[in-house]
């Protein structure tokens, strides 16, 4: 009985540690789309793939401006958790905007 809750408490420990680790996904360059490929399509690809496949990020509203976009993705990192290193939170909006305005 000692050595299984020991086992538990190793397995509990082991998956908390793994699920603090941030996630990336790095999708084949086949299913990067020719709007996201290269220059500021690189930053939407590295940052936002990880929640958002790039289907569901052309879908987005256009013409609703720079702000609108720094305003997304503060949600999605102080909301939503988004792994999105601070440096690249700016890069990653101005790319937003530039693409969808």
């Amino acid at each position: 009985m000692r050595a299984l809750l020991l086992g538990l408490g190793a397995l509990a420990l082991s998956s908390a540690a793994l699920a603090a680790r941030p996630v990336r996904y790095v999708p084949l360059p086949e299913a990067i789309p020719a709007g996201f490929a290269g220059g500021d399509g690189d930053v939407i690809v590295r940052n936002c793939t990880a929640c958002h496949s790039l289907e569901y990020i052309v879908t987005q509203p256009r013409g609703k401006g720079a702000q609108f976009w720094r305003d997304a993705v503060t949600k999605m990192i102080t909301v939503y958790k988004a792994p999105i290193e601070p440096a690249e939170a700016e890069a990653v909006s101005a790319a937003l905007a530039a693409k969808f305005g």
